[in-house]
């Protein structure tokens, strides 16, 4: 029988007990003392949210296929488990052995959103692993960082031995060798370190130093270890038919939010919307071939028995052969009960003719993201979609039996207007209206178009890094006029309108953009209260603004601050393919309105051809 590292009595006074047991289906079973490297893979949020990550799967399975690596997991033991192992001093454990935590070679913390990064150094408090990787001893874990996040990881860089920069497919192996082969002979931590910085694609943050200017922005990084280079290079799959991709992944006890196989399609996107890092970062795009999808289809399903196929992507729409998968899924799982998801699909016939397939449409909602309520905005934002686009994918989806559609747009985009806010009411208006232009008898009930907005934050590797970001009451102000629109349209009964937490954007904003300074901040928020702040009901704004205040870091300089084109950002060192002179182009062309076509109606001259794969090469005689 299994040892769990909770008792009973902990267990029965617990929400959701079997968010830390594991011995789920499909879980990895080795014995921890017949391997060379323990690696504890988490996600720092609950048990929910963290076993629908995609990243964390795949990387847990192509590393237990190793057999001298044993990959556990570890997730954010939720509030109330907090303060009870807070109090019966209950180190953090690893669901698969119950094994603390401190006891293993390697903490890997995916990085998938600014929010979480309280619950970074809750998982290092409990663990008891000192927060600062400077304090760290030869008997703790290399804690390692990568997702999303570590395209810029400044804001979080004390807390961090290292950070892989890229898709963890590429070089990890290679990491995980030299450190065997350094402990094998005896080495210190410094040395593993030197040797991880000598391998592309790692940044170790403790060998490298800044220097301010008088103003508070960065005059230089560099490198002050021979062993770490001046640029970090992100790594990526060129080949997806070569990755590892789990065939049997863990099915859990409870209902996730990704409960239900998830097939990664392709990675990257071809769009090019100016406001989205993953579209610059995740560049080029790369599909998995049809052949392929089919096989994990059958397999994934056959080895979970989940009844719901889930097509992963940036934009599903745009791999080549959709049409295809979608039918094979379709006539192989027939009358089995299996439904297929196509989150990500753009509003044309094509794609709506797919879902039409796929979705009961009683039970369905059909959600497009036109981002911007006027034409004139979408042109800034390069969201290649026309007013057009939308009322006619909107008049097709009513016609085939959905009533119910939501928007999803942003507040705050450069250049905007009261025109472009006042716009999303009236773009809600005019969907609304393609319904009653049906005839009567064919209509499905009553509409309903629900308009959300979230508040636009710049990111790093995008076009829109240097943009000035809106204050907390410009983003309500804002929200305000859109509101008031919206209660002026002449089928207002059919709208509804939300929006996001303005505090939460901005904070998310002084992160998303923040340097190493702003690391004290997080570490003091987290030691006044401050946890799952991705959480509303969890979020307290005033910890947070306390925070800034006792370490002297000034909000606006991270957020309302507009960037000249020649600042050094705190995540230059990093070379994500897209080079600065594309994002400085296209920063100018949003300003002049200008569209950019996407990558296979034309090459922009990204800089991700270097990589000599993807879209970039799906037709080699065009490339020059």
């Amino acid at each position: 029988m299994r040892k769990l590292a909770l008792n009973d009595e902990v267990l029965l006074s617990i929400q959701q007990p079997a968010r830390y047991i594991g011995g789920e289906v499909n879980m990895v079973k080795k014995d921890p003392s017949q391997v060379d490297v323990r690696f504890a893979m988490c996600f720092p949020d609950v048990y929910e949210i963290g076993m629908s990550h995609l990243g964390i799967q795949i990387l847990y399975d192509m590393f237990n296929k190793r057999e001298d690596v044993y990959c556990e997991r570890v997730y954010s033991p939720w509030t109330d488990l907090d303060k009870i192992m807070r109090e019966k001093n209950i180190p953090l454990f690893a669901m698969e052995s119950q094994d603390p935590v401190k006891d293993f070679d390697f903490l890997g913390i995916t990085l998938q959103y600014e929010m979480c990064y309280t619950n970074i150094l809750q998982v290092l408090d409990l663990a008891h692993i000192p927060l600062h990787a400077e304090d760290r001893t030869e008997e703790d874990p290399i804690v390692i960082g990568g997702g999303p996040c570590s395209y810029n990881p400044e804001p979080i860089a004390p807390f961090f031995d290292l950070f892989y920069i890229g898709e963890g497919e590429v070089v990890y192996f290679e990491l995980l060798d030299r450190y065997k082969e350094i402990k094998k002979r005896g080495g210190t931590r410094k040395e593993f370190l030197e040797a991880a910085a000598e391998i592309p694609g790692i940044y170790v943050p403790s060998f490298y130093e800044i220097w301010y200017k008088e103003d508070g922005t960065i005059d230089r990084m560099v490198p002050v270890n021979p062993h770490a280079p001046d640029k970090v290079e992100k790594q990526l799959v060129l080949e997806m038919e070569n990755t590892c991709y789990p065939e049997k992944p863990i099915v859990p006890f409870i209902k996730v939010t990704q409960d239900r196989v998830v097939l990664e399609i392709m990675r990257g996107c071809i769009r090019g919307c100016r406001f989205c890092q993953a579209g610059m970062v995740y560049r080029p795009v790369r599909e998995r071939s049809l052949e392929e999808l089919k096989n994990l289809a059958y397999k994934m399903l056959k080895s979970t028995g989940h009844e719901e196929i889930s097509l992963s992507s940036l934009s599903s729409s745009d791999h080549t052969q959709l049409e295809g998968l979608v039918t094979f899924l379709i006539e192989e799982f027939d009358g089995k009960g299996i439904n297929v998801s196509l989150p990500s699909l753009r509003i044309d016939a094509f794609s709506l003719d797919v879902m039409s397939k796929v979705q009961d449409v009683k039970k369905s909602s059909l959600t497009f993201a036109p981002e911007a309520g006027s034409q004139r905005l979408r042109n800034v934002i390069n969201k290649g979609l026309t007013e057009e686009d939308i009322l006619n994918g909107s008049a097709q989806a009513f016609k085939g039996g959905w009533n119910r559609v939501k928007l999803y747009f942003m507040l705050g985009l450069p250049t905007e207007t009261v025109e472009d806010m006042e716009g999303i009411a009236e773009l809600s208006e005019k969907v609304a209206e393609e319904y009653y232009n049906i005839p009567k008898e064919e209509r499905n009930g009553k509409v309903q178009v629900t308009a959300s907005s979230s508040f636009f934050v710049p990111k790093p590797f995008t076009p829109f890094q240097w943009a000035r970001m809106c204050t907390k009451q410009e983003f309500l102000d804002r929200a305000y006029i859109v509101n008031k629109k919206m209660k002026e349209m002449l089928n207002r009964k059919s709208l509804r309108y939300n929006w996001h937490e303005a505090d939460l954007t901005v904070l998310e904003g002084v992160l998303a953009r923040g340097d190493r300074r702003v690391a004290a901040v997080v570490e003091e928020a987290y030691k006044n209260g401050a946890l799952y702040d991705s959480w509303s009901e969890h979020f307290h704004n005033e910890i947070w603004m306390q925070a800034f205040e006792t370490c002297g870091v000034d909000i606006d300089f991270y957020t309302v601050r507009e960037r000249s084109l020649d600042e050094v950002f705190p995540w230059d060192f990093i070379d994500a393919g897209v080079t600065k002179e594309f994002l400085k182009r296209e920063w100018n062309n949003a300003v002049r309105e200008t569209v950019t076509p996407n990558c296979r109606a034309k090459c922009s001259g990204c800089g991700v051809a270097k990589y000599k794969g993807g879209v970039c090469y799906e037709n080699k005689n065009e490339v020059q």
